[in-house]
């Protein structure tokens, strides 16, 4: 016969083992993709610096009266267009990268993928 303890120690070793294995099988790699929003003001790219992982979007507010863009420093491998006030440019991130306004060169920001 089994005593209630008896029961009781292995309905805990029972559920430990499924969550143990549920954890176990998840995969961390799975990333859900999130978006993060930079804007620009003030002549400058707020806030400078994103750390974000592969697959996340940036968008640009372009909140300043005269027009931006958005270019890869340093070799302008992507860049957007024109961003009127009020506009916006997204894009997907798959790796860290430096960027400034190839309009106004002294705006700079960085793009950090972990």
């Amino acid at each position: 016969m089994i005593t209630g303890s008896v029961k009781r120690r292995n309905s805990f070793y029972w559920l430990f083992s499924i969550l143990f294995f549920i954890n176990c099988s998840s995969d961390p790699a799975i990333h859900s993709p999130e978006a993060y929003t930079v804007e620009i003001k003030q002549m400058k790219f707020q806030p400078s610096e994103l750390v974000l992982q592969k697959g996340d979007t940036v968008i640009w507010i372009n909140h300043d009266f005269i027009v931006h863009d958005v270019t890869e420093d340093p070799g302008k491998t992507w860049t957007s267009s024109a961003i009127q006030n009020g506009e916006s440019w997204r894009m997907v991130v798959t790796e860290s990268s430096n960027y400034f306004c190839n309009i106004h060169q002294v705006m700079k920001g960085k793009l950090l993928v972990k």
